[in-house]
């Protein structure tokens, strides 16, 4: 009879534990070994919900897109584009608006990208399942199932919710949840203690696979109370906080509109108290307000991000977010697995070991390896490549290392039963025929598990200690024993503990992964350059142990944590409060990564985590910056990324480092560059306005515009593309607290470079006046005779501010070394912009229709031989003061 009872309360709270006795576990889902009546399974999914990976509510598009469209450095934009329209350059207005949106847009698209990870969880699920209700098997929509519902489960069919085994048995893959490669066996049966959910012999999870077998289960969790529904919850919890440059942006575009404001501001009443009409104390307080937006900053800023992640994807890591490149650069901790990114995921026989009193010779040794590779489930491809487990796949290969080769088809042929991987006993077993009606079982697994099970007298001490060197060599061991079965002793045994017992050891086999060459070099230079790197990894604490010191890992000191899944908050603060240590987290679980993740943050310190399965999608989300694998990585991982190693390659992790480091250093560069002619467009204004108009405006609006929205941009795009300075590597991360613009940048811009820039302008301005005969208070306007001579004035200051840019622009090539360390014509796309910039200004200078409209005049020699000195001026002083600070820190 179907259960009709009213659905049980199964909130997280009060769900019933479904490892209790199945007698209990059925009362407390009101149900029944005939399932659930389809009344009550409709009533059930008013209460419980649809079976599926729910994603949290969406922010509408609209109020997403408003968001990015007042962002500080918008609203910039946005007022220079108004008084580009109030200039009545509606081009320059239209470029600048298309420059918001083309931003916004953009950002928008990169936020919407973080709910993709939730989206490929769900496809995991299966359409259609098969419940019995009713007392019938039919087949229902799986977002129907409901706590309590029993479900049958076939070869092949995809696990459709959180169960417990109730009849018969099933192997199941749970490699999307555990990593593991090797199905694992799934049978009704009592729960056992001390063992994780993901570990129960007796329960089945939502999204994995049957691949042999049949069963029915009771579901007791669906939707988000399972096992990838929690995962789902926990990688929507984990939402991206703003990368340390959005933040620094942010907090310097309020500060660049808070100083051009209040500067606008003083001069406008500044210039009405001195006696200016107030049409030109407005003009001049617009021009102030125009000189110190940086109209380009927010698109070069997005187009240098842009070009390192081209960079990036070239050298094997595709970043999928534009600020994760900056994020990249202030790193200082790397967590990395070990399999496939530290070594090279080739695993090779390199050594066994036999007993003393077996006698060493090559026949002992074939019959080890032999053993050792009967007991695999390795399948041919027709490509003839071995299809299988990579260490299973080593020890196949390896018989034919020792003259043993294995016939797969014979081996199967011969094999009576098998007794798969159990991760719980890790070990597995097999039972083959032989000769003359002989039952061989053979044992293959964990050293200190296969040991206990030899027969009295075998040699478990002298075994053991040899395992622990084989693993201090950085190699995984296995032991290999078999027990004979005589003649007549029966059929094979069926259940597993029968079968593996009183064995005799063959030996040990010792499984070597190689580092990968070039990660020696990689880790070292991580050190140089300031950086921790610690190894989380589901390994042996021994074997990851030798790893890390094969390729410089704890170098001096190395902590080992041998079941990291056991340690608490308090230990690992404390492990990971010590300055030099470099740890290595064995025995790992995804959760483990989670917790290491959390409390690195919570240490101040700036994370990359590496991960490949599904459940790594949390500590993915949750690290600063998430590296999965593109090679072995699953679809979830990916999509929970920041950033996808197309090589698994720890060093391309640190080749993405240094060049996060590269591209905040130019970001740092071209803002020098753009701060640096503020002032030169400033002290114009300044000057017309303390001299109550006795000396002409130096400089008009348009012109202003026309040198940040045409001279400007492209050397400040092309600073960008800089090379790194000599020694990136070798300074240490910056504080993730430090302001991408800081005082000494503004010291060097606005102070150094800015006043030199002011002072040769300024120059400029009044030579060709006194040249002309002015004095201080004479008319210049339309009509008198020195009105040419102002519009050549004024043009010699707008040709001397682009020529000094074209100083500056080489200048901010290098913060700290000598501009001979890079080479001057090692960034042509600089060279390319600066020989723009130069023809647009001739351009503006000596075209009649440019002429009028910008109010230029065409230079006399001496003028343009004049301002032409103003570029190697500029960058000769700049290259002085680096040299005199070079010195000063050598010396000091």
């Amino acid at each position: 009879m179907t259960e009709t009872a009213a659905a049980p309360d199964l909130t997280p709270d009060t769900a019933p534990d479904p490892l209790e006795p199945l007698p209990l576990l059925r009362r407390e889902l009101h149900t029944g070994p005939l399932g659930l009546s389809t009344r009550e399974a409709a009533r059930r999914l008013a209460v419980y919900g649809p079976n599926e990976v729910r994603r949290t509510a969406r922010t509408s598009v609209l109020r997403e897109l408003l968001r990015q469209l007042v962002h500080p450095l918008a609203l910039l934009l946005w007022a220079a584009a108004a008084l580009a329209f109030t200039a009545a350059i509606a081009v320059l207005g239209w470029a600048i608006v298309a420059v918001i949106l083309v931003n916004a847009g953009f950002a928008l698209v990169q936020e919407r990208q973080a709910e993709k990870a939730v989206e490929t969880l769900a496809r995991y699920l299966p359409a259609q399942a098969q419940v019995i209700r009713d007392g019938q098997a039919q087949h229902v929509p799986a977002r129907d199932l409901v706590p309590g519902d029993l479900i049958s489960l076939d070869e092949g069919d995809r696990i459709p919710a959180d169960a417990r085994v109730t009849e018969g048995g099933i192997e199941a893959d749970l490699s999307m949840l555990t990593g593991e490669s090797t199905p694992v066996e799934r049978l009704a049966g009592p729960g056992l203690e001390g063992l994780s959910l993901l570990q129960e012999p007796n329960l089945v999870f939502s999204g994995t696979t049957a691949t042999e077998g049949q069963a029915q289960a009771i579901v007791f969790a669906t939707g988000d109370h399972t096992e990838l529904g929690r995962i789902a919850v926990l990688s929507q919890r984990t939402r991206r906080e703003p990368s340390p440059l959005e933040q620094q942006v942010k907090k310097v575009a309020w500060l660049i509109a808070a100083v051009a404001v209040a500067m606008g501001a003083v001069f406008l009443v500044t210039g009405v108290a001195v006696g200016l009409p107030l049409t030109d104390s407005l003009m001049f307080a617009i021009g102030l307000l125009v000189a110190n937006v940086p109209e380009g900053l927010l698109p070069t800023i997005t187009l240098a991000l842009a070009v390192g992640v081209r960079v990036l994807a070239r050298q094997g890591a595709v970043v999928k977010r534009l600020s994760a490149v900056e994020t990249l650069g202030s790193t200082n901790v790397i967590c990395t697995d070990k399999t496939g990114t530290l070594t090279r995921n080739q695993m090779r026989l390199h050594s066994t070991w036999t007993p003393p009193n077996e006698a060493a010779s090559g026949t002992e040794t074939a019959e080890l390896v032999r053993a050792a590779a009967q007991c695999t489930t390795v399948t041919r491809e027709s490509d003839g490549r071995l299809h299988g487990d990579p260490t299973e796949i080593a020890l196949v290969e390896g018989t034919s290392q020792h003259a043993a080769p294995l016939d797969l088809a014979g081996r199967d042929t011969h094999r009576l039963a098998c007794f798969r991987f159990d991760p719980r006993l890790r070990r597995m077993s097999v039972i083959h025929s032989g000769e003359h009606g002989t039952l061989r079982v053979i044992v293959k697994g964990a050293p200190e598990t296969v040991l206990a099970l030899l027969a009295e007298g075998e040699p478990t001490g002298e075994a053991q200690a040899a395992a622990d060197t084989l693993a201090a060599d950085g190699m995984r061991v296995l032991a290999v024993a078999v027990r004979e079965l005589p003649p007549g002793s029966g059929a094979a045994p069926s259940r597993r503990q029968d079968a593996e017992r009183d064995l005799h050891l063959l030996g040990l086999v010792g499984l070597y992964d190689p580092p990968r060459p070039e990660v020696a070099r990689a880790v070292r230079r991580c050190h140089e350059a300031g950086l921790t790197v610690h190894i989380v990894t589901g390994d042996n604490g021994a074997t990851a142990a030798a790893v890390a010191r094969a390729v410089g890992i704890g170098t001096p000191d190395l902590q080992v944590v041998a079941q990291s899944e056991a340690i608490d908050d308090r230990e690992l603060d404390h492990l990971l409060r010590q300055a030099g240590t470099e740890i290595v987290f064995a025995r790992s679980s995804p959760e483990t990564k989670l917790k290491v993740a959390d409390a690195l943050r919570a240490h101040g310190r700036i994370v990359a985590m590496t991960g490949d399965g599904v459940n790594d999608a949390p500590a993915l989300h949750r690290a600063h910056i998430g590296v999965a694998m593109g090679l072995s990585g699953t679809d979830v991982a990916r999509e929970a990324s920041t950033m996808v190693l197309t090589d698994d390659n720890f060093a391309t992790i640190v080749t993405a480092i240094e060049s996060g480091r590269r591209v905040y250093d130019n970001v740092r560069k071209f803002i020098v560059y753009i701060f640096a002619h503020l002032t030169p467009e400033v002290v114009p204004f300044l000057v017309f306005a303390l001299s109550a108009g006795a000396v002409p405006l130096p400089l008009t609006v348009l012109q202003i515009l026309a040198i940040d929205l045409g001279t400007e941009t492209l050397p400040a795009l092309a600073l960008g593309r800089e090379r790194a300075e000599p020694g990136i590597m070798s300074r240490p991360p910056r504080p993730s607290s430090q302001s991408v613009i800081n005082k000494d940048m503004l010291v060097r811009s606005w102070g150094w470079l800015g006043t030199v820039s002011a002072a040769l302008v300024m120059t400029g301005f009044f030579y060709v006046l006194w040249r002309a005969g002015w004095h201080p208070g004479d008319p210049t306007g339309p009509g008198s005779p020195l009105h040419h001579a102002y519009l050549t004035a004024t043009t010699a200051t707008f040709a001397g501010i682009v020529t000094c840019q074209v100083g500056t622009a080489i200048a901010a090539r290098t913060d700290h070394a000598a501009l001979r360390d890079i080479g001057f014509f090692t960034n042509p796309l600089l060279l390319a912009g600066i020989a723009f910039e130069l023809v647009f200004t001739a351009a503006l200078v000596y075209a009649p229709p440019l002429q009028n409209l910008f109010g230029t005049a065409a230079l006399p020699l001496d003028v343009v031989l004049l301002i032409s000195a103003f570029p190697p001026l500029v960058w000769g002083s700049d290259e002085l003061r680096r040299w005199a600070r070079r010195r000063h820190h050598r010396y000091s």
